[in-house]
């Protein structure tokens, strides 16, 4: 009694599907089992035992899953978390960030308040975006290399107001 190839592929349709299906999950394993009917019917065609094309199409069957991994990998796409599940930001801070920002800025403020004349000035005029070049002409230094030192005096001076740390 000789069995049709035809009926031979539906057998190995399913063991196919089932053996993918518990490697990469049904959806993914229908395509592969296709995948792999596919190559067998265009590259094996010659084949018509059972004994040949089972050991076959599992081969054949685990390079399609590899490189389903492999591409799976490189498009990120195990990684990727869903869209549903993800909180939704308005692009704002949070209270926590906003609180930390203001005291921040008035410890700075404060601190700022406490230094000598020509720190506060040189803070001032950074903080309006001028650079140093401008710096240098307003306090009216002679060289840029002065202001320099003047803003890493000034800075050290403000960390030490802070109390030592930012």
């Amino acid at each position: 009694m000789t069995v049709s190839r035809d009926s031979i592929l539906v057998q190995l349709r399913e063991r196919i599907v089932a053996y993918a299906a518990s490697h990469v999950g049904k959806d993914s394993a229908e395509d592969l089992a296709q995948e792999v009917l596919l190559l067998l019917e265009r590259k094996y065609g010659d084949r018509e035992k059972i004994e040949d094309l089972l050991p076959l199409s599992f081969q054949i069957l685990r390079f399609k899953i590899q490189d389903w991994r492999r591409k799976g990998r490189r498009r990120r796409e195990f990684d990727a978390l869903d869209a549903t599940q993800l909180p939704l930001s308005d692009g704002r801070p949070d209270q926590a960030s906003l609180l930390e920002a203001k005291e921040r800025e008035e410890r700075l403020g404060a601190a700022i308040e406490k230094l000598e004349g020509r720190c506060r000035e040189l803070f001032r005029m950074k903080l309006e975006g001028r650079g140093y070049e401008e710096i240098r002409v307003a306090m009216g230094s002679a060289s840029i290399n002065t202001v320099y030192t003047w803003d890493f005096r000034c800075r050290k001076a403000l960390l030490e107001k802070l109390g030592g740390k930012w």
